[in-house]
């Protein structure tokens, strides 16, 4: 079994050093999922890594999609069978082989609105998608009449429907997976770093040759060697592009997509729900004791780092969803906001909810290849391709991609674990409802989270203001998951931010209280970081009372961010 390595202050601190003293085969700048998945696949290749990140790990796209690892239903009807068969077949790796422990069957009821060829139209499409990809994993679709439907999902209008079919993807907490991915790839020997941001590339002619490193942190810069950059920057792709001084071979746009968290109560139902817009799909998607609905797809030429939600795009999806709905979500039952970036690859289309979900690949110039587009189910493909494309620059005959056999760090052993979720329970006086939800979170790294209140086992008690979680987590996010900042713990290490009705204030001093004595924390920092949340959640909900996406920028922007960042070169 793979050791895990904790990062953590020592690590850090190590792994500064490292980018110093050391000549990486591959210098992957962007560390949400493209780029942790680049990371795990080149280091399990045998390559030497680094991967820099200028936030914090999944603090862009990757901690705020839809949280589902899906073929997606829409593209077989664009005829795009390629790429959902490619997300079909890596949904089944995770489920199975990769992280069982994080990613897990999820049902959706498609209501039939008319009546005639809707039904077979629908049957023919999901009879498709359960076979494709080798999906084995998750039950077959199954007909549902109009009673049968409403029996399963009480909260929709009997109007609403005239019959449903119920189908099965796949959900996962999308920050934690991407971390988790960071750390398998540490585990692999890759050099990993967070708040660490890339300033400028080294140059050779017109080979790229390595890149200049700030720590976010501290302003400490260093030179970092490499045979091969590896841009996985996202929605930030043409900025790295321009830093190279070449135009590259695509472009990329930002759709913004946004979603709210309302409590389990508000909806009556015991299956998530797909419903057909005028321009796209809804998702009400389960989410613990939540329910997360989505999607918006608007293009969006602000901030790149905090977009904001706007009142009208909170207003598109509580409309839309309020017409099959008995009683209506209304703003009073949101507990949680956030909005998201899709990196698309730009087209001739002006309309982002037309272009391309595939992703591309280009060695722009010696030295440095590209990466952008994509679904974060197929994470794993793209990172793959991106370093067979960096094969023309690296010495020796490198190996091609294993990948496909390597699990996330908690899931070997995971079937086996599950079978003493109530011993565990038993001996640490905790519920086994508890113990199951840090199974579902760590794997059979739990051992590793309880084993932190063994000296001290108040750390077993409930957070405040998110009874959900243990202060161990906390705790274990600094000593072992990276984090550095409040905002990266009850953002991204939990989901505190969006699943409390105080969007996480209510929890922060207790969590700051808890990392201050790990990463060093003296009061005057406790208290500068309880406001910077504070002052981050007062913008967030003053933006989502704006109509236009400049004012709700404007809004979002007036907090202080606690990583300070120029615009015209974030990254991450």
């Amino acid at each position: 079994m793979t050791r895990p390595v904790a990062l953590g202050p020592d690590q850090r601190a190590g792994a500064w050093r490292r980018l110093a003293s050391h000549r990486f085969d591959v210098l992957v700048i962007g560390g949400g999922v493209t780029g942790a998945g680049t990371a795990l696949d080149a280091a399990t290749r045998g390559l030497s890594v680094a991967l820099v990140e200028q936030r914090d790990y999944a603090s862009g796209t990757s901690s705020r999609s839809s949280k589902l690892f899906h073929g997606g239903l829409r593209y077989l009807e664009q005829m795009n069978f390629d790429l959902v068969r490619e997300a079909l077949r890596e949904r089944e790796l995770m489920l199975t082989r990769i992280a069982p422990h994080l990613v897990r069957p999820v049902p959706f009821l498609y209501p039939l609105t008319g009546r005639g060829w809707e039904r077979p139209y629908v049957t023919a499409g999901l009879t498709l998608y359960d076979t494709i990809g080798g999906a084995r994993s998750t039950p077959r679709h199954r007909q549902l009449t109009r009673t049968g439907a409403l029996r399963l999902a009480p909260a929709l209008r009997k109007d609403a429907l005239t019959g449903g079919l119920l189908y099965y993807d796949a959900q996962a907490d999308d920050a934690r997976h991407t971390l988790t991915t960071v750390r398998t790839a540490a585990a692999y020997r890759a050099t990993v770093l967070n708040s660490a941001r890339v300033v400028g590339l080294r140059h050779a002619g017109e080979r790229v040759i390595g890149g200049v490193v700030e720590d976010v942190e501290s302003g400490a810069r260093v030179d970092v060697a490499a045979t091969v950059v590896i841009n996985c920057t996202g929605v930030w792709n043409d900025d790295i592009q321009a830093m190279a001084g070449s135009r590259g071979r695509f472009s990329v746009r930002a759709s913004k997509g946004i979603h709210i968290v309302v409590p389990r109560d508000r909806i009556d139902s015991e299956t998530g729900l797909i419903l057909r817009t005028e321009r796209s799909v809804l998702f009400v998607i389960p989410w613990t004791t939540h329910w997360i609905i989505g999607t918006t797809d608007t293009e969006w030429h602000l901030d790149r780092a905090h977009p904001a939600a706007t009142r009208a795009d909170i207003d598109y999806l509580l409309e839309r969803l309020g017409a099959v709905l008995r009683t209506p979500i209304t703003h009073a039952d949101i507990e949680g906001v956030y909005a998201g970036l899709r990196p698309l690859l730009a087209g001739e289309d002006e309309d982002t909810a037309e272009l391309s979900r595939e992703h591309a690949v280009a060695r722009t110039q010696p030295g440095l290849v590209s990466v952008a587009g994509g679904k974060y189910t197929t994470y794993r493909v793209m990172a793959a391709d991106a370093v067979d494309a960096a094969r023309e620059d690296l010495p020796g005959d490198v190996p091609d991609s294993v990948t496909d056999e390597i699990p996330l760090l908690g899931a070997e052993g995971y079937p086996a674990l599950l079978n003493r979720l109530e011993r565990i329970a038993e001996r640490q006086q905790l519920p086994v409802w508890r113990v199951t939800h840090l199974a579902e979170r760590y794997g059979t790294l739990l051992d590793e989270v309880l084993a932190l209140a063994d000296s001290d086992p108040g750390l077993l008690r409930p957070l405040p203001g998110a009874e959900e979680y243990l202060r161990v987590e906390i705790a274990y996010a600094a000593t072992h998951e990276a984090a550095l900042h409040l905002d990266d713990l009850l953002t991204r290490r939990t989901r505190i931010s969006i699943e409390s009705p105080s969007r996480g204030t209510d929890s922060a001093r207790a969590a700051a209280e808890i990392v201050a004595p790990i990463l060093g924390w003296d009061l005057d920092r406790v208290e500068s970081e309880v406001a910077a949340y504070a002052a981050r959640v007062a913008a967030e909900v003053e933006s989502q009372e704006e109509l236009e996406d400049s004012q709700a920028n404007a809004e979002r922007q007036a907090a202080p961010d606690i990583r300070q960042i120029p615009p015209s070169i974030a990254t991450d």
